[in-house]
């Protein structure tokens, strides 16, 4: 399998492995990662008629932060995101999340491991997988109102339909973490397992899914999808409009700065 800088991508068998690979920064995403890297993988991986199944994992000690927040500040420092050539779409049409979409209409069934902390960005990543198992360390927070941001990358798409739109809106307006006892209580994980045991877990059923026929599982997972996500791509471009707003405020460039200085921030509503 082709290699890349970012994220790691190996085979067990029919299992295929996409483990982002930014330990040192919690797996924070990037735009290289996202595009370029995550995108051709899934592609490579689409194409490979060994490959039954795709699990979802990372390096360290989290699943990820989300967005590189180094990154944010930068672009928030220089006056705006708008011009900010890290945020620059380089998809065509300025499609900056179809790569979210790709995960989601993957025609092989998809499983998120998570281990330590999926916030933001790395939330949505792991809501885009049809399942989700959790080790007892993880942790899970649609961070965005933290940063003065709404939350991307189907963030608003996924948790309405994952937990129902009051407890998905209850999440996105506070930023809680929430641990993986309570994440699987609500719905959010499949499952909890020690996280010794979490690859072994999560490995054990993606052979025994990648094993089944993959006609009838592509098909499974389109017939399922189709009624509950007829609109994914929209959706993730209206978050994106409404990101690129947020991201020209004074309570974007505070959510910013208050994180870095690791203090409470003060929104003032501009």
């Amino acid at each position: 399998m082709k290699q890349f800088e970012e994220i790691t991508l190996t085979r067990e068998g029919r299992v295929a492995i996409l483990r982002l690979k930014r330990p040192q920064k919690l797996n924070a995403l990037t735009p290289r990662m996202l595009w370029y890297e995550i995108t051709p993988a899934l592609d490579q991986i689409t194409e490979d008629s060994r490959v039954g199944a795709l699990v979802i994992t990372e390096e360290g000690k989290g699943f990820s932060a989300g967005a590189d927040v180094s990154g944010l500040q930068r672009a928030a420092a220089a006056g705006g995101m708008a011009s900010h050539p890290d945020f620059k779409s380089p998809e065509p049409g300025g499609r900056r999340y179809e790569f979210i979409a790709r995960l989601r209409n993957l025609p092989k069934p998809t499983i998120a491991a998570v281990n330590g902390v999926a916030a933001g960005a790395g939330l949505s990543i792991s809501l885009a997988c049809d399942i989700r198992i959790a080790s007892e360390n993880a942790r899970f927070s649609s961070a965005f109102i933290r940063r003065g941001l709404v939350p991307d990358a189907g963030g608003t798409f996924f948790l309405p339909r994952l937990l129902g739109t009051a407890r998905a809106l209850e999440l996105m307006y506070t930023g809680d973490v929430i641990g993986a006892q309570e994440a699987e209580r609500i719905g959010l994980v499949n499952r909890v397992v020690a996280a010794a045991d979490l690859m072994t877990a999560t490995l054990e059923l993606a052979s025994r899914i990648a094993s089944g026929p993959p006609i009838a599982l592509a098909l499974t997972k389109r017939i399922v999808y189709q009624w509950l996500e007829q609109n994914l791509l929209t959706q993730v471009e209206y978050e994106a409009y409404n990101q690129r707003l947020c991201r020209e405020t004074e309570d974007f460039k505070e959510g910013i700065e208050s994180f870095v200085e690791k203090r409470a921030p003060k929104f003032k509503g501009r």
